[in-house]
C-alpha cells in the first residue's frame, strides 16, 4: 500500500482496518516492520483495557469498572496476542467500546462503531445482537444504527464493494476453514468444552466469577444484562460451531464477562485478588521473550552457512532467507482434497531443491495426527532419512520450536 501499490489491498480474508492503521507506520520503512506493526497493536491493546473500564462503569458502577479492565489487562491470552500484530485484539478494543455505548443507550454511534469492529474482523457483526436487542422497541433508532454499523464498515474497508463476489468468497472461505477444522485440533475435545478450557487458562479461577455473574444476570435481566448477555451467548455459540480451537477467538469475550463478574459487587476484592492468578501466567509466559527464538538461529545459520542462491523448501512459521530461492511449503489441513504435493523428498530432488528446512511448529503437530495426514508423515520421515546438517531444539536460552536443515542430495 506505502510502496506503490495503492489502497486496495487485493486481500479479504480480513477486513482492511488494521491494515489501514498499520500503513501509515510502515512508510517509512524498505521492508515490513513487525515492530512498528506490534507497537501498533500493543496502543489498541491499552485502548481495550481503558473501553473495558468503561464498559464496566457505564454497566455496573466502578468496582465492575475496576474487574473488567484488570481482567483484560492480566488475562493471559490477551497479555501474548496484545504484541502480535493480529486482528483479535483491536478487535476486542471494538466490541468493548461498542458494548459500552450501547449500555450508554447511544446507539446510532453503537452501530457506527460496531461497523469498525467488523471491519476489523468479520465476527464484529455479532455486535448488531445487542445493538437489536437494546433499541427493538425504537426501530428508527436501531436502523440508524444498523446504517452507521454498515457505513463504518464501507468507509473503512471500501473495496470489500468493489470486489464484492471475490471478497465474499476470500471471507466464506477462511470462515469455512476456521469451522471445519485446523491443524493441531484433531483430538480436541468438543468445541465448548475446548473454549471454555482456553477461557480457563486464560483467566483462571476468576472464570467462575464471570460465570457467576452471567448466571445472575440471566436470571435479573435488566436492559443492561440483557445487552452483554446477548453478546456472551451468540459469539459464545458461533464458536461452538468452530472446529479451530484457537485460544484467541475467546477475547472478544473478555470485556463483557468482566463486566459480569463485577456485577457481583461483594465479590469484586476477592474477583481482583483471583486476577494475580492471570497475572503471574502472563509473566511467566512473557519470560520467553527474554529468550533467542530458535528460527533466528536458524536463519542465521542458513545465511551464513548454506551456498547464495541455494534452492530451499521451507514449512511455515519461519522467517524469510534473502539470497535464496524458498519453496515455501503449505500448511497442512484437515480434510484437505489436494495435499501439498511438494511434501514429497523425490519430488523436491526432481525440482532442484537441496535443503529443506522445518520445524516442529508443524511436523510436530503432523504426527500427533498422523491418521489424518499420511502423505505429510511419509514426508517427514522420509526426510529423516536424509543427511541432517542442522538441529536447535529449545530450552535453557533458546525458546520456540525445534528446527532442523535437511540436506537432500545426501
Amino acid at each position: 500500500m506505502v510502496h506503490g501499490g495503492g489502497l486496495d489491498p487485493h486481500w479479504f480474508d480480513y477486513p482492511s482496518l488494521l491494515m489501514y492503521l498499520l500503513a501509515p507506520f510502515q512508510a517509512w520503512q524498505e521492508s515490513p516492520s513487525y515492530l512498528a506493526a506490534r507497537i501498533v497493536v500493543l496502543v489498541l491493546a491499552l485502548g481495550a483495557i481503558a473501553a473495558s473500564w468503561w464498559l464496566g462503569r457505564r454497566a455496573y458502577g466502578f468496582p465492575a469498572a475496576a474487574v473488567a479492565a484488570a481482567l483484560v489487562a492480566v488475562e493471559v491470552t490477551e497479555v501474548a496476542y496484545s504484541r502480535m500484530a493480529v486482528t483479535d485484539v483491536p478487535l476486542t478494543l471494538g466490541v468493548a467500546a461498542s458494548l459500552a455505548l450501547i449500555v450508554s443507550g447511544r446507539i446510532e454511534l453503537a452501530g457506527l462503531v460496531a461497523g469498525l469492529a467488523m471491519s476489523i474482523k468479520y465476527p464484529g457483526v455479532f455486535l448488531l445482537v445487542p445493538l437489536a436487542v437494546a433499541s427493538y422497541r425504537e426501530r428508527r433508532r436501531l436502523a440508524v444504527g444498523i446504517g452507521l454499523a454498515f457505513v463504518g464498515f464501507c468507509a473503512t474497508s471500501p473495496f470489500f464493494l468493489v470486489h464484492f463476489a471475490s471478497a465474499v468468497s476470500d471471507a466464506y472461505r477462511v470462515q469455512h476453514l476456521a469451522h471445519q477444522g485446523w491443524l493441531g485440533f484433531e483430538h480436541d475435545d468438543a468445541a465448548p468444552i475446548a473454549f471454555l478450557g482456553q477461557l480457563w487458562h486464560g483467566v483462571g479461577p476468576a472464570l467462575l466469577i464471570c460465570g457467576a455473574g452471567l448466571v445472575v444476570a440471566i436470571a435479573h435481566r435488566t436492559r443492561t444484562d440483557l445487552i452483554l448477555v446477548s453478546f456472551v451467548l451468540v459469539y459464545f455459540l458461533d464458536l461452538c460451531t468452530i472446529g479451530a480451537h484457537f485460544d484467541r477467538y475467546t477475547l472478544p469475550l473478555l470485556p463483557a464477562l468482566g463486566a459480569l463478574a463485577g456485577r457481583l459487587r461483594g465479590l469484586a476484592p476477592v474477583t481482583l485478588l483471583l486476577l494475580v492468578v492471570p497475572l503471574t501466567w502472563s509473566i511467566r509466559d512473557a519470560r520467553t521473550l527474554t529468550k533467542t527464538d530458535t528460527r533466528v538461529v536458524a536463519h542465521r545459520w542458513i545465511e551464513a552457512h548454506l551456498p547464495q542462491g541455494s534452492r530451499l523448501a521451507a514449512d511455515s512459521s519461519l522467517p524469510q532467507f534473502g539470497g535464496h530461492r524458498v519453496l515455501k511449503l503449505r500448511l497442512p489441513l484437515p480434510q484437505e482434497d489436494q495435499p501439498d504435493p511438494n511434501r514429497d523428498v523425490a519430488r523436491l530432488r526432481r525440482a532442484g531443491v537441496r535443503y529443506a528446512v522445518v520445524t516442529g511448529a508443524v511436523e510436530d503437530r503432523v504426527l500427533a495426527a498422523r491418521e489424518h495426514y499420511p502423505r505429510e508423515t511419509a514426508f517427514y520421515e522420509a526426510l529423516r532419512r536424509t543427511k541432517r546438517v542442522f538441529y536447535l531444539a529449545p530450552g535453557n536460552r533458546y525458546a520456540g520450536p525445534w528446527v532442523a536443515v535437511y540436506h537432500l542430495s545426501s
